[in-house]
């Protein structure tokens, strides 16, 4: 189970999303009525738990800005939510901390994902961050690596989405606000609970599938936590 929950711009909202069990949040540097500064994250974030991935979101930055603003924020992944091209993504990759590349869906660098270096690759509708739901079956055993849904996501439909689509992760924003960048606790529990119970069939399902020996439950586990220690201590 990953759930993000994007377009945070308040400690209380923060806070209020880790306590529901967000397994990341979410600043969007770019234009957006939900932007933030780097130096207010910075103040939010540093009052959070150490399990928490924050992540800086950003479309059509400069490659140095990016990583500039990520550290800046004392943020752990950076999120490139434009045009990148593998190299300038591969770059930000090698200097911060962990990347989610963002991308439409039936985007053609989706046949490239490996060059751009990223942790992770989230699938948004054609026209990104508009909260729009777009076709499913589209992803549908896509079989691409380490997959966060979004695009449209709500209490409603997630646990659908995550039976259908089968990702590896969810992202939220408008879906679970009171008003554009401020969250409604209500629907944050119910999404992420909801989450949670889809992802649990969905594991149990897979292990059904695919039993494991009893001596390694674990093999095969992706653990983004371990990753970004193991990052840290490189």
């Amino acid at each position: 189970m990953f759930v993000k929950i994007c377009g945070i711009t308040n400690e209380e909202d923060a806070l209020l999303a880790v306590a529901m069990g967000a397994d990341a949040l979410g600043f969007v540097f770019a234009p957006s009525p939900r932007q933030v500064t780097p130096s207010r994250v910075h103040e939010i974030v540093r009052r959070l738990p150490g399990g928490v991935l924050t992540v800086g979101v950003f479309r059509d930055e400069s490659p140095e800005r990016v990583v500039e603003a990520t550290h800046a924020a004392g943020l752990k992944a950076a999120q490139l939510h434009g045009h990148e091209g593998p190299r300038d993504s591969a770059w930000v990759a090698e200097r911060v901390p962990m990347t989610i590349q963002a991308m439409p869906v039936g985007d053609r660098r989706l046949e490239r994902i490996a060059e751009f270096g990223a942790g992770a690759v989230l699938i948004d509708g054609a026209e990104p961050g508009s909260g729009e739901v777009f076709d499913w079956s589209l992803l549908e055993l896509s079989g691409l690596p380490r997959m966060i849904l979004a695009g449209g996501l709500n209490p409603d439909n997630v646990g659908d989405a995550i039976t259908r689509v089968r990702p590896w992760g969810v992202d939220v924003s408008s879906g679970v606000e009171a008003s554009p960048g401020h969250k409604d606790p209500t629907l944050v529990r119910r999404f992420i609970s909801r989450s949670q119970a889809a992802f649990d069939a969905l594991a149990d399902q897979r292990r059904a599938e695919h039993p494991r020996p009893a001596e390694n439950p674990s093999e095969g586990v992706y653990d983004w936590r371990t990753e970004i220690r193991e990052w840290r201590e490189q």
